[in-house]
């Protein structure tokens, strides 16, 4: 993607999330009283969708990590065989880095499911 395209898809996406971070209907959870069970529902569902996408995108992104390192470390075996032994340690090491965000991501989803620190701030 050139420098123009990158420019022009950023200036879209800035202008959506002010439009939508301005409009009225983000605010229109100020009207419902905090004892109401809707608000309660929407709360948790809100939660769950967060979980949901925190999990789905951390392990996206790990998944991603560890096959561009697995595919980085056979291409290096491939030129160079005696090499291996370094190689695949190194590959190793950069594995447990990106599974390490899956992990995180693991623990974010399980905050916002069991222990969601908000829940007990809002409601009692």
């Amino acid at each position: 993607m050139n420098r123009k395209a990158t420019q022009v898809l950023f200036t879209v996406a800035a202008t959506a999330l002010v439009w939508i971070l301005g409009s009225p209907a983000v605010f229109a959870a100020d009207a419902i009283p905090a004892n109401d069970p809707l608000i309660k529902v929407i709360f948790s569902v809100g939660a769950m969708i967060g979980a949901g996408l925190a999990i789905g995108l951390g392990c996206i992104g790990a998944g991603a990590g560890i096959g561009n390192a697995a595919a980085g470390a056979s291409e290096a075996v491939g030129r160079n065989p005696a090499a291996q032994g370094k190689i695949m340690m190194t590959m190793m090491v950069g594995m447990a880095m990106a599974e390490s965000i899956a992990i995180y991501a693991l623990v974010i989803t399980l905050i916002l499911i069991f222990a969601n620190p908000y829940k007990t701030f809002l409601f009692g």
